[in-house]
C-alpha cells in the first residue's frame, strides 16, 4: 500500500520553522561535528561538569517527605543530546528510601539567558522545571510549584568536590516554612 505523504511532511517542516526559525538538522548541510561545534559556551560549561557515567549515593534528610530519612545508591549517565545543545542525564536508584528512575535534560535557555532543565520521573507525573546560573563554580537551579494545594519550593546546588567528584544538594521549602535540606548526591565518575 503506497501513501503519499509528502504535502503533510511539507506542512510538518513549514510549522517547524515558524515555531523555530530553523530548519530541522536532518534537512541542514552541515556535518554533525560542525553541528556540534555551533553549542553555547554555556553548554560547554555544562558539558565539563556533567558528561560522563557517575556512581552516586543520595543521602535523605528527615523532612515531611522523607520522615524516615536514609540512603540509595544509583547509576547517572549524562551526555549531549541533539546538536550539543542540551544534556540528557538517565538516573537509576534504589535502596531504603525507594526505587526511583527519571529522566533530566539541561539546555540553555537564550531568550531567559538561563539554563532550564526538565526532570521527568517514576514517582510523580508531568515534570518539574527548573531555572538555573552558575553562582561562582555551583550550578544553582530553582522551580517552585503546588503539590496538594501546598506551595513548594526547591533549590538545588550542584558543585564538583574534587576531581570527578560532584556533589549536589536539595533544599526545600513549603510555604511559610524554611528551607530545609532535603536530599544530598554525592557523585564519582567512572574511569
Amino acid at each position: 500500500m503506497h501513501t503519499n505523504n509528502g504535502p503533510r511532511y511539507g506542512l510538518a517542516i513549514f510549522c517547524f520553522i515558524a515555531l523555530t526559525g530553523s530548519a530541522p538538522a536532518n534537512l541542514s548541510r552541515r556535518a554533525p561535528q560542525e553541528a556540534e561545534q555551533k553549542a553555547s559556551p554555556e553548554m560547554d560549561r555544562l558539558k565539563k561538569l556533567y558528561l560522563g557515567s557517575w556512581d552516586y549515593t543520595e543521602t535523605y534528610s528527615k523532612t515531611p517527605f522523607y520522615p524516615q530519612g536514609g540512603t540509595d545508591q544509583g547509576v547517572y549517565t549524562s551526555e549531549p543530546g541533539p546538536g550539543g545543545n542540551s544534556i540528557m542525564n538517565r538516573f537509576h536508584s534504589h535502596g531504603a528510601v525507594g526505587d526511583f528512575e527519571g529522566l533530566m535534560v539541561i539546555t540553555w535557555d537564550r531568550k531567559e539567558n538561563a539554563y532550564k532543565s526538565y526532570v521527568f520521573g517514576n514517582g510523580f507525573p508531568g515534570c518539574v522545571v527548573q531555572t538555573g546560573q552558575f553562582e561562582g563554580d555551583a550550578l544553582v537551579f530553582r522551580s517552585d510549584f503546588t503539590t496538594e494545594g501546598e506551595k513548594i519550593k526547591l533549590r538545588n546546588v550542584t558543585r564538583a568536590s574534587a576531581a570527578g567528584k560532584i556533589v549536589s544538594e536539595e533544599y526545600i521549602a513549603r510555604e511559610g516554612s524554611p528551607e530545609v535540606l532535603m536530599m544530598r548526591v554525592d557523585a564519582t565518575k567512572r574511569p
